[in-house]
């Protein structure tokens, strides 16, 4: 029997993959869960194990091509129950070939009969962490005439324009964005615009330049010397178009606003020494990120409007009462921001350990989506690159990001005189719908009392 394995949806309702190699060929037998292919999505590199145990008849899809989730990438020849290989099945089974089974970590099935499930409304985060399944897609609603808007129908009287399918939370942010939804093509089920659609339509809009209608262009001649190759063309895809359709949304629909505190951190770098030598730290990478991730735990405590989200669908604020705890990583992929699950339960140990595996595993592009998904404050450590401070953007979702500038010996006032000292600057992008400014100052004061007196913990603690 020939059965057909669709492209499934890795995760947070993803829609498009690329595959980045095949791990078979056609004629090959394969067993159950062997490894098929590793696909990059929009946030990780990730194999596809079969669902099948038969042998490979056709791969659909060519190596770097970017898939739409539920296309057919690869069939197989499937024995049947007696164990020999069935022909292949009419064309009148079609339907029931499209059935596939449900992977581990691949989210629902596909939908019968081209209708998707209606998503399920959010109400308020329960305050015990956990992985949400893959939300099914929203249904589409029927088509809704805009005002004002006709057009000549088939019996020469006038007929409305249907408006552009897609729900109302895309309708509101392409509203809020200033994007006009007739201009936008839909990659969702019978054409519908998704979120993404949008936030790809604000990137194009913003890249191109901008043209005064009244004023001709001037015309620039060719210069010869220029001649080819001297420009390059990447395509945008993958982890970094998401994080570009990220950052745009979360600009334009958080206002972000940023503080900033400059700290002398000597007794943290003195505190680092002073346990790496000590034999549980043996073979632990501590760094200033450890001990700023620590303080962030607990400068939360006090301060927990900044570890919430704003959720306008429902009108609510949403307060965890966990942290998820998410470290920027610059992989060669692009930048993602895995989080570390329960982080205000670990120990300095603990923390130091799940974040030297969270950037080994993002570099290599190993990072599972659940690791993506699902994190309520984040840390940008700058620093790495020799970088003083900056102004980071919001993980679209949250309320905060704190930047980790570098650590430097400089003059500084200590003690009534003027010393050496090992002095980094902090700085605190917030949510100001969520946080007021004397808010997201005290909760950066917290942390930078932590990091210039460790000992400051046992009174946060």
């Amino acid at each position: 029997m020939i059965r057909e394995f669709r492209l499934p949806d890795l995760g947070e309702g993803l829609t498009e993959s690329e595959i980045l190699s095949w791990r078979v060929t056609e004629g090959q037998s394969v067993t159950l869960n062997q490894v098929i292919a590793e696909v990059e999505t929009a946030k990780a590199v990730v194999e596809l194990p079969s669902p099948f145990e038969g042998v490979v008849t056709r791969l659909h899809e060519a190596e770097g091509t970017v898939v739409e989730v539920g296309k057919a990438i690869i069939s197989f020849d499937v024995p049947d129950a007696g164990g020999v290989p069935a022909p292949a099945a009419p064309a009148a089974d079609a339907a029931a070939q499209r059935r596939q089974p449900t992977l581990v970590g691949y989210g629902a099935e596909p939908e019968k009969a081209g209708r998707p499930a209606r998503r399920a409304r959010r109400g308020f985060v329960s305050p015990e962490p956990a992985v949400q399944p893959a939300p099914a897609p929203v249904a589409a609603e029927p088509p809704v005439p805009e005002a004002g808007a006709e057009s000549a129908g088939t019996n020469g009287t006038p007929a409305v324009q249907e408006r552009p399918r897609s729900t109302p939370p895309v309708r509101k942010l392409a509203r809020d964005l200033g994007i006009d939804l007739s201009t936008v093509d839909g990659t969702g089920p019978q054409g519908r615009i998704l979120r993404g659609d949008v936030e790809a339509a604000i990137l194009r809009s913003s890249a191109e330049p901008s043209r005064t209608p009244d004023r001709p262009q001037p015309v620039v001649a060719d210069a010869p010397h220029l001649g080819q190759g001297r420009e390059e063309r990447i395509p945008i895809a993958g982890i970094r178009k998401h994080t570009a359709a990220a950052m745009v949304s979360s600009a334009f629909t958080a206002p972000h606003a940023t503080v900033f505190l400059t700290v002398d951190v000597t007794a943290s770098m003195n505190l680092l020494e002073k346990l790496r030598s000590r034999r549980e730290y043996d073979g632990v990478r501590l760094t200033p990120l450890v001990l700023a991730a620590k303080a962030v735990c607990l400068a939360l405590r006090r301060h927990p409007e900044l570890n919430a989200r704003w959720d306008e669908a429902a009108r609510e604020i949403v307060r965890y009462r966990y942290v998820n705890l998410g470290i920027a990583a610059a992989t060669p992929r692009g930048l993602t921001v895995p989080n570390i699950k329960d982080a205000q339960d670990l120990g300095l140990r603990e923390l130091a350990l799940a974040i030297s595996d969270l950037a080994g595993t993002a570099r290599e592009g190993r990072t599972p989506p659940a690791a993506l998904t699902g994190g309520t404050v984040s840390i940008s450590n700058v620093g790495v690159f020799g970088v003083d401070a900056g102004t980071p953007i919001l993980n679209p979702g949250e309320a905060a990001i704190l930047a980790l500038g570098a650590v430097r010996r400089q003059p500084w006032e200590h003690e009534g005189g003027i010393a050496l000292r090992q002095v980094t600057t902090l700085s605190l992008s917030f949510d100001h719908r969520l946080v007021d400014g004397a808010e997201g100052a005290a909760f950066l004061r917290d942390i930078g009392d932590v990091l210039a007196e460790p000992a400051m913990v046992l009174a946060l603690d």
